[in-house]
């Protein structure tokens, strides 16, 4: 099922971020399709290389005179061993994923909602969701966007070790994982933010009726599983100890094509959340 479409695309190739003409790393230069070079908003920066200079990606038309951005890198054009994956790395496409699947009672977890809404603040966050189940009960549920995936999940300096197992792999037995991103130290989370999140689901875990869950939405089909990356074990160890105290964790997995369209992936991909025990299923 297409749960979401982007209109007025182009294809472009990123070749300078920050762009040369407005120096913030929101912005880059982009090459479009028509050979014509404009200012591209990237609201996922450089997203670990999936968009800066030399990356194809797919962009939609920004309407509105106010910005100097004319498009917005919305996915990834990403090629290995000649096959082409489309990865939606927009975050904001994550939320919209998530908002048709409740709409068309995609999600198992969530069937037949009898309302919801968007961006609900409660305690000290503001969630992507809060509504009322099938059976009458609240829920809050927090979006998290996933475009990175690898074959293993560890450091790049301790990738080398695992090189005889990369290359005897399939290239759909990649990992999806979540956070990374830059921080100055092995300390520091990589999004405060998102920890922050996953405590206070977990308060309303403990301390209410309500249900608490954090969803990862998965763009791209190239992928076995989903796990909160060993790159933040402060953030994984969070998410492991919010799921011992009631936290549902939750995945959606969508393939996109060159025509802008998603698709949502009815079979439910495993969550590794401790590396001592067995997958359980979304």
């Amino acid at each position: 099922m297409i749960v979401l479409i982007l209109d007025n695309i182009i294809t472009g190739e990123i070749i300078k971020r920050p762009s040369a003409i407005c120096k913030t790393p929101y912005v880059a230069d982009v090459l479009l399709e028509d050979k014509v070079t404009t200012l591209g908003h990237t609201p996922a920066l450089g997203c670990c290389g999936l968009s800066d200079k030399g990356s194809q990606v797919i962009l939609s038309k920004i309407n509105n005179n106010k910005t100097k951005c004319s498009h917005k890198v919305e996915i990834a054009k990403y090629i290995e061993n000649n096959k082409i994956i489309y990865i939606g790395i927009n975050p904001k496409l994550a939320e919209n994923i998530a908002e048709s699947c409740l709409k068309n009672n995609c999600l198992s977890f969530l069937q037949n909602c009898a309302s919801f809404r968007r961006e609900v603040t409660y305690l000290n966050s503001r969630f992507d969701f809060s509504g009322i189940d099938s059976d009458g009960k609240t829920f809050y549920m927090e979006i998290k966007n996933v475009p990175l995936a690898d074959y293993v999940d560890c450091v790049k300096k301790e990738r080398k070790n695992h090189i005889e197992y990369i290359n005897n792999c399939d290239i759909n037995d990649k990992i999806s994982y979540f956070p990374d991103g830059y921080r100055k130290n092995k300390n520091q989370v990589v999004s405060p933010r998102a920890l922050k999140h996953i405590e206070e689901l977990e308060q309303i875990a403990l301390t209410t009726e309500y249900r608490a869950i954090l969803c990862f939405v998965i763009q791209r089909n190239d992928v076995k599983q989903f796990q909160p990356s060993n790159l933040d074990l402060i953030y994984k160890q969070a998410v492991q100890k919010a799921y011992l105290n009631g936290v549902e964790i939750r995945t959606i997995q969508v393939e996109w094509n060159d025509k802008g369209e998603a698709m949502f992936i009815y079979k439910p991909l495993p969550i590794i959340l401790f590396d001592t025990h067995g997958p359980f299923q979304t």
